[in-house]
């Protein structure tokens, strides 16, 4: 396996292995966080692509990286294209500002990684929402 997709399969199987381990708590709590996470990218008046593209710019503009991996990832699952992809991480970078780009670097990283450097493969999937 490469390194590129070392890189998303170690991402991925961390957060299933996390997302399970903190669910097998007896909290009602971060249960219905999650449910309810899970609940509002599902499609409705707005479909899933779009809501998975609204997603990736909230987590550009909260600078959470482990969020705009995961959301780039559900991106591509759902048919993003790259000009898709960099719309979307222009939206975010001038909602949030200069202080995005070094996240918009690693956003970009993961992107070639997830596509192994041919923007036609599709991603890997990785779970649930949370």
């Amino acid at each position: 396996m490469s390194a590129e997709k070392d890189r998303v399969a170690e991402f991925s199987a961390f957060r299933q292995r996390m997302n399970e381990r903190i669910l097998a708590e007896d909290n009602q709590v971060v249960r219905r966080f999650f449910a309810l996470d899970t609940q509002t990218y599902k499609a409705g008046a707005l479909e899933v692509k779009t809501k998975e593209m609204l997603g990736l710019v909230a987590s550009m503009v909260l600078r959470c990286d482990d969020c705009i991996s995961y959301h780039i990832a559900q991106c591509k699952e759902v048919g993003v294209t790259r000009d898709e992809f960099f719309e979307v991480f222009s939206v975010g970078l001038v909602v949030g500002g200069s202080i995005v780009i070094p996240h918009l670097r690693r956003a970009v990283d993961f992107l070639d990684r997830l596509e192994g450097g041919a923007a036609s493969e599709q991603a890997e999937g990785c779970g649930k929402h949370a």
